[in-house]
């Protein structure tokens, strides 16, 4: 949502003293405030905290709260390049709590336009905290997330091969959760992270740990056996080899890059033939790797619900309200866009097309402008660019990592 050229303006980061530091991306601070350290601790609690999702509200939530706090405490400013996502953001639940008009009496219906409300301020409140001392920030939200995908991978990993007792609470019809409730959603968590790890081995070089934290994430990714997180990854991973190729300093880095990427997706499909040939594996990867599954198609299939959804949206300018699709046809379309239209109304749903659009159009220029924080932004607009194709096969207007 903040460009490279912005943050990178003298103003955008305070002057503060840095030295050397292992994170590929940042230095690490020699001293700061105690009100800025306050909010690290904080935002590192937070975004660790994002992969206990079990339960409503999830300790994530509690934390957002107090990271907001921190952040008016540590004195984050609201940059005037953030005007035009908090105004799509406003907007876009400015006209879904107008649908509430028609469903008064639904309490679900409520409680689900208090999350997009509390979706939209959780974004806000993450871009206005990057705004300033942003590499410093930038490199505590990778350590925390990462920790936060390893300690739910395991969890999902321990689950499925029911590791110890109790083990079955990680996993949904023999499919990993971690500590997620959706398989659909455990997986997509998992991919910035992986993304965070292997962007700076693409890029510049190989480090063991990493690579075992990597794989540690990835295998956990292989146990949702969700076909659009696997389809997700994939993208991502794609346009994460691309950008590293387009920005590299020098013709060698870019054959190293081309190469690298080559052998490690000739490793990985290795991996995997031997993985799914010489374990228990191979018969759930050979039903979920089906292009199309039984509830894809037929009557109440997803495709001939999205057809139905599309017909919706034309007959209900002013949208039909939280669940009302739903109501009406007994389950959810699946696809987010259509979702935005019919639960937010024509301008609700054209105020989330320009978030997304505009979203993926300052992405792509961060990751192709040169700054401290490059590697992140080319990590983040691969996940982001993956996710937003997912979109079109299952809702994600309420996954919290997405915002």
């Amino acid at each position: 949502m903040i460009t490279a050229h912005d943050m990178a303006a003298p103003a955008a980061i305070p002057a503060v003293a840095y030295a050397p530091s292992a994170l590929p991306y940042a230095r690490a601070p020699i001293a700061v405030p105690f009100r800025e350290r306050l909010l690290i601790a904080v935002l590192f609690l937070a975004v660790l905290a994002s992969c206990v999702a079990f339960i409503e509200p999830s300790p994530h939530d509690a934390l957002m709260g107090l990271l907001g706090i921190a952040a008016l405490g540590a004195g984050v400013r609201f940059h005037r390049i953030l005007l035009v996502p908090f105004a799509l953001l406003i907007a876009w639940n400015v006209f879904g709590l107008m649908t509430l008009l028609n469903t008064p009496d639904q309490k679900e219906a409520v409680q689900y336009a208090v999350t997009s409300v509390y979706m939209a301020g959780a974004a806000i409140l993450f871009a206005v905290v990057f705004g300033s001392n942003t590499a410093a920030r930038l490199a505590t939200f990778r350590t925390a997330y990462v920790i936060a995908a390893a300690i739910t991978a395991t969890c999902g990993i321990i689950g499925y091969f029911h590791l110890v007792p109790g083990a079955g609470m990680f996993t949904l019809y023999d499919r990993a959760t971690g500590m997620f409730k959706d398989p659909n959603v455990y997986g997509p968590f998992l991919i910035l992270p992986a993304l965070m790890l292997l962007e700076p081995m693409i890029s510049r070089r190989i480090e063991l740990f990493k690579l075992m934290l990597a794989g540690l994430i990835m295998f956990g990714l292989l146990l949702s056996f969700s076909r659009s997180a696997w389809f997700h990854f994939a993208v991502s991973l794609a346009v994460v080899i691309a950008l590293d190729f387009l920005t590299a300093p020098s013709p060698k880095a870019r054959v190293r890059i081309l190469g690298l990427s080559l052998a490690g997706i000739a490793a990985l499909i290795v991996l995997l033939i031997v993985l799914l040939s010489t374990t228990s594996l191979g018969g759930m990867f050979t039903q979920r790797a089906q292009l199309i599954q039984s509830y894809d198609v037929g009557t109440g299939g997803r495709f001939v619900l999205q057809e139905l959804a599309m017909s919706s949206v034309l007959d209900h300018p002013n949208g039909m309200g939280p669940f009302g699709f739903a109501d009406r046809y007994g389950l959810q379309q699946h696809n987010v866009y259509l979702q935005a239209f019919l639960v937010y109304g024509w301008a609700g749903g054209c105020a989330y097309l320009l978030l997304v659009l505009s979203t993926l159009w300052v992405g792509f220029r961060n990751a192709l402008t040169p700054s401290p924080w490059q590697g992140y932004a080319i990590a983040f607009i691969g996940a982001f660019f993956g996710v937003v194709l997912e979109g079109f096969i299952i809702d994600t207007d309420h996954w919290r990592h997405f915002f």
